[in-house]
């Protein structure tokens, strides 16, 4: 048996810029993949900890920059959660609203790279990043900000909606919910997407348990969990969605998983815009905040686009003392060895693309 070794990346398109991989392949047939992180660490942790607690969110957007308020939100989360400061309740609903927008455009944008990996379907891509503009053109108008936001305040946002939010919601629910789904029609009749992800990247039921995964990832893998059915948090528990999963494991199931997702998130906007209350959702403007007694310590989860994203918090009068993050694209990507070894050489663009990794998250 002659093994080769392939370095691949770090500027490799296939590798998302900023990931190495060492590759020993016998043949075309892959027998050991070794990822190399870390070109891209910045310390982002530490650096919250010098910060007051609203400075941070410009730190938090960047750690995701496909979805940057899944991070922002489920930092200032744990803020208010650490201070005690209670959300008002038009801005819950508001912010359901606009985190679903965002699963969807990272989704988006998720599929649209996906197929240019694999090399296929170029008409897909336009697809993705013409339903994306439109998100974020809405995005935009709520935040002042195309791809950074930082509207989020502690009780609720820098400003209150537009007047014709709700319309502009609906309206552009119904235009996605109907661009969205011609994509199987063409996904599914094209014979080359079918080989490289039918079959391919298989992730076992267990071993997804055992590596931590979760997110698509995950719930392709036949795990139902979902941070927003599990530990809901804002108004998820009064809306009625599922969590989809299969069971396969593979590269197309993962892409299923994706595409189900968006069109249930398209119905939890529409039933959160019908229950929002009219009201101002502006929160508290950035200042000082007073000493805080309780509590010791902050856990919270939520469900980003690409799994369950969690902070650990030790607050402090002014900063957190201690901050943690953990990042569900770099537990996704640690399966990456176990999920490649047999498949081709080829495949392995399938499988990273699949896994979703975005590496201002994981090399933070």
């Amino acid at each position: 048996m002659a093994i080769m070794r392939i370095n691949v990346g770090p500027i490799h398109p296939g590798t998302h810029g900023v990931l190495r991989l060492v590759v020993d392949v016998d043949g075309d047939t892959i027998k050991q993949v070794e990822p190399h992180i870390g070109f891209l660490h910045r310390g982002v942790e530490k650096l919250m900890e010098t910060r007051m607690y609203m400075q941070n969110p410009s730190y938090t957007e960047k750690l995701d920059y496909i979805a940057p308020l899944s991070w922002d939100d489920l930092y200032v989360n744990s803020v208010e959660k650490a201070l005690g400061v209670p959300v008002k309740e038009p801005a819950l609903y508001e912010r359901v609203i606009l985190l679903e927008f965002q699963r969807i455009a990272s989704h988006l944008l998720w599929l649209g790279t996906f197929v240019n990996d694999i090399g296929q379907l170029f008409t897909a891509f336009m697809w993705c990043f013409r339903e994306r503009a439109r998100i974020l053109k809405l995005l935009e108008d709520v935040s002042g900000g195309r791809m950074f936001y930082v509207n989020l305040r502690l009780g609720g946002f820098n400003k209150n909606p537009p007047a014709d939010f709700a319309d502009r919601c609906h309206a552009l629910a119904d235009y996605l919910e109907q661009r969205i789904a011609e994509y199987p029609d063409m996904l599914d009749s094209n014979s080359v997407f079918m080989e490289r992800t039918k079959g391919v990247g298989v992730l076992k039921k267990d071993d997804a348990i055992a590596a931590g995964v979760s997110g698509p990832v995950l719930r392709a893998s036949g795990v139902e969990e979902d941070a927003r059915k599990s530990h809901p948090y804002y108004v998820y528990d009064k809306m009625k969605f599922r969590a989809p999963v299969k069971t396969n494991g593979d590269c197309y199931d993962r892409y299923r998983v994706r595409y189900e997702e968006m069109l249930e998130s398209i119905s939890i906007i529409r039933q959160a815009v019908d229950m929002m209350p009219s009201g101002d959702a502006k929160g508290m403007p950035i200042r000082l905040i007073g000493p805080i007694a309780k509590p010791d310590t902050v856990i919270m989860q939520e469900e980003m686009p690409r799994g369950e994203g969690v902070i650990y918090m030790v607050p402090d009068k002014q900063r957190p003392y201690r901050i943690s993050l953990r990042s569900p694209a770099f537990i996704n990507l640690s399966v990456l060895p176990k999920i490649s070894e047999g498949y081709r050489f080829a495949d392995l663009f399938s499988i990273v693309g699949s896994l979703d990794v975005i590496f201002a998250e994981i090399d933070r």
